[in-house]
């Protein structure tokens, strides 16, 4: 592991401890349907069952518990489309401070919803006109708020990491990790806590076609803007990767997999008629990319060629509702 990244494995396991106890220790889920569809041993960290619905509540309370307790006192402000939202509302619910939450006028009313709902204080923008980051730390000053943001943030990404933590605790060693990619957050812990434990492990991304800001300033070497991406999976709906996020991935990450909208419908369907679990967009994009067939065959880790890959991928959320599930099953 390099000694020079923002992140290190120490700062999950001290998260994971953290969290002990407090987020939810999410199940694996095996299918020998879909072992036998991409040809794999396939194992899936089931993070739609995670407190406020996605893997976020592990590095928004990690983050916010390590506070002073004057700032505690004072409060905390977050910017996000939805499960960071609603996740650092639970936290600070948790931990008894008051949140101001910064959110799309465009989000999913559920999550909205959900977030008002564990006491935030929820005030709208439009994303495609305004910029979160500057609104999120104008409206933290001027209220002498903590700026809780939903990826670039060490204690946010160590966090997130317990998540693959985890999973490897449960499985052993795999020979590729597939995560979905927003703003980089998951996928930048799940990368530490992969590459401590297993060298020579693939770590995949996975990014909807049109918001692949990750995968050109990976390929670019250098943080690349895109437009506010327009795709089903709201949450991967980012026009650049965070600037801790973006060092981590350029180190840690193998390649980044694109996955279309038609793509993420199919996964939706298939972990509902097939998995028996509910997924929202953004939560399927790493189940979408290997059924699709867009993952390249990750190499053996060091084991003979006999056995068949072994393949971890995490379901990173199930924030959905009802009408928008038949909404997008129908189409």
């Amino acid at each position: 592991m390099p000694a020079d990244l923002p992140i290190t494995f120490d700062d999950v396991r001290e998260a994971a401890t953290r969290l002990q106890g407090i987020a939810h220790r999410t199940p694996v889920l095996t299918s020998r349907t879909l072992n036998s569809l991409v040809g794999a041993e396939v194992f899936i960290k089931c993070e739609n069952f995670q407190r406020a619905g996605a893997f976020k509540f592990r590095g928004a309370y990690n983050a916010v518990a390590q506070l002073p307790p004057e700032q505690l006192a004072q409060g905390i402000a977050a910017y996000s489309s939805g499960n960071h939202a609603q996740a650092t509302a639970l936290a600070a619910r948790e931990l008894g401070t008051g949140v101001v939450v910064l959110m799309p006028e465009d989000a999913p009313r559920s999550k909205r919803e959900a977030t008002a709902g564990y006491g935030a204080e929820v005030v709208t923008y439009d994303r495609y006109t305004q910029d979160r980051t500057a609104l999120g730390q104008a409206l933290a000053a001027d209220r002498g708020l903590a700026l809780i943001p939903p990826y670039d943030h060490p204690h946010v990404i160590a966090g997130q990491g317990t998540a693959a933590l985890e999973l490897f605790e449960e499985t052993g060693a795999l020979d590729a990790l597939i995560v979905p990619v927003g703003g980089g957050g998951l996928i930048a812990g799940s990368a530490t806590a992969a590459k401590a434990l297993h060298p020579g492990i693939q770590v995949i991304g996975v990014e909807p076609v049109n918001a692949d800001d990750t995968k050109r300033s990976l390929e670019a070497g250098e943080r690349i803007e895109i437009p506010v991406p327009r795709t089903i999976a709201d949450g991967q709906a980012i026009s650049t990767p965070g600037e801790i996020t973006f060092v981590v991935n350029q180190r840690l990450v193998d390649d980044i997999a694109l996955v279309s909208d038609d793509d993420i419908r199919d996964a939706i369907r298939f972990a509902f008629e097939r998995l028996k679990i509910v997924l929202e967009p953004s939560g399927a994009t790493a189940l979408a990319a290997l059924l699709a067939g867009r993952v390249p065959n990750p190499p053996l880790a060091g084991r003979v060629p006999n056995p068949p890959r072994r393949i971890g991928l995490i379901a990173s959320g199930g924030n959905i509702d009802s009408r928008r599930f038949a909404q997008l099953m129908g189409s």
